[in-house]
């Protein structure tokens, strides 16, 4: 029987370059002693990104990256999604996967400590944000209002990750704005037909699209991006999604006259606290042909489910997932309405689920098996960790 601990070192540095993921890098390290020592722990902050060329009102900016897993029991169909940040080495931060802010109180006995070697984990898709630095102490009392721009923020390493970076985000104007770390200075890129709406890190390159649908690729040199698919125009928001390797544009449509509204049980609009808040009303879906610069209508999504976060957008099989069919899209309701229990109350903001086969939008609730996969935690991740190993844990 082979020896595993006898690899060649050069063998696994080149097997952990391949790893997309920081986690199973650790799962890699914690095999055994001889694996461990041959790399080094990948880092857990970020360096400090100034303001220069964007910002005269910060001292500069801090990053944080969260992470959303499935994870799993042994043997088990039972599923559970979430989202981790880690922003101090060594402590986490439990977040709802799909928005920016942190989940109701926790049950108290859920664990300190996720032990996750116990666990089948699958890891979905990461987001970043940027923070003021000088509000850094108020992050936690402000929540997302801290971050520097309410919108998606795609990061990508040079080299290894010890080495230069560079990261893509939309200003507040709607222009691109660019950060590499060899200049030290943030880059506005002009060009804008219209305000972007999302970005994404593809293949190894940013792409980012527009509310018309055009999508483009961003190269690094900071130069005008280059055309990737020709506007459809139609809907109100476009987002970027990976899934099964292709690139794809998902256009969310915001109230629209023509639905048949029940005036007596909900309404189109409600203003709170001085917002406008709509109803999304249905979606379409489109492959990105770059070679022919346009972008594919497409009727199904077959297995596949999407998810549309506030700061990512990722996609899975609905035969990872519990309690899910596929070619639906899962994605964070801006709409208030009322709960039909007390008269002048709303539900506030929660997930929804478009069905492309049948064209409903229906709140998680409508669909209680799915709803496992968000809140509560389940029972059996309470169960499961009980122990923190030395490499696997992951403090919350």
């Amino acid at each position: 029987m082979a020896d595993w601990s006898l690899l060649p070192k050069e063998l696994l540095e080149d097997v952990a370059k391949r790893l997309g993921s920081p986690f199973y890098l650790l799962r890699l390290r914690s095999v055994c002693a001889s694996w461990r020592s041959s790399f080094p722990p990948r880092p857990r902050r970020f360096p400090f990104l100034t303001n220069y060329g964007i910002s005269d009102s910060t001292l500069g900016f801090h990053l944080s990256k969260r992470t959303v897993f499935l994870l799993a029991p042994p043997k088990s169909p039972d599923r559970w999604l979430l989202k981790i940040e880690e922003d101090v080495p060594g402590r986490s931060h439990l977040r709802n996967p799909l928005s920016r802010s942190s989940p109701c109180p926790l049950p108290e006995t859920f664990p300190k400590v996720l032990d996750l070697s116990r666990f089948r984990v699958f890891d979905l898709g990461e987001e970043y944000a940027l923070h003021h630095v000088n509000f850094r102490p108020l992050v936690n009392a402000l929540g997302g209002a801290a971050n520097l721009y309410r919108e998606k923020v795609v990061f990508m390493w040079l080299g290894d990750e010890s080495s230069d970076y560079v990261l893509l985000t939309i200003h507040v104007s709607g222009q691109l704005a660019l950060f590499k770390s060899v200049e030290k200075r943030w880059t506005i890129i002009h060009e804008m037909p219209s305000p972007y709406d999302d970005v994404i890190l593809f293949r190894g390159q940013f792409y980012a699209v527009d509310g018309t649908g055009r999508t483009v690729r961003v190269g690094l040199d900071s130069r005008s991006p280059s055309l990737a698919a020709n506007p459809v125009y139609g809907g109100d928001k476009k987002f970027l999604v990976e899934s099964s390797g292709e690139l794809l544009v998902v256009d969310m449509y915001l109230s629209d006259d023509q639905v048949d509204w029940d005036a007596e049980d909900e309404v189109s609009q409600v203003q709170l606290n001085g917002c406008i808040y709509e109803r999304t009303v249905r979606f379409k879906v489109y492959k990105v042909d770059e070679g022919g610069q346009k972008l594919v209508r497409m009727k199904s999504l077959g297995d596949r489910v999407l998810f549309l976060g506030d700061d990512c957008t990722f996609s899975a099989s609905a035969s990872e997932l519990a309690g899910c069919k596929g070619n639906c899209i899962f994605f964070m309701d801006n709409f208030f309405y009322t709960s039909g229990e007390e008269e002048g109350t709303y539900k506030g903001r929660d997930i929804g689920v478009f069905d492309l086969d049948s064209g409903a939008i229906t709140p998680l609730s409508d669909s209680p098996e799915a709803a496992k996969l968000f809140w509560p935690p389940p029972e059996w991740v309470s169960r499961t960790s009980q122990v923190q190993t030395e490499f696997e844990g992951l403090a919350l």
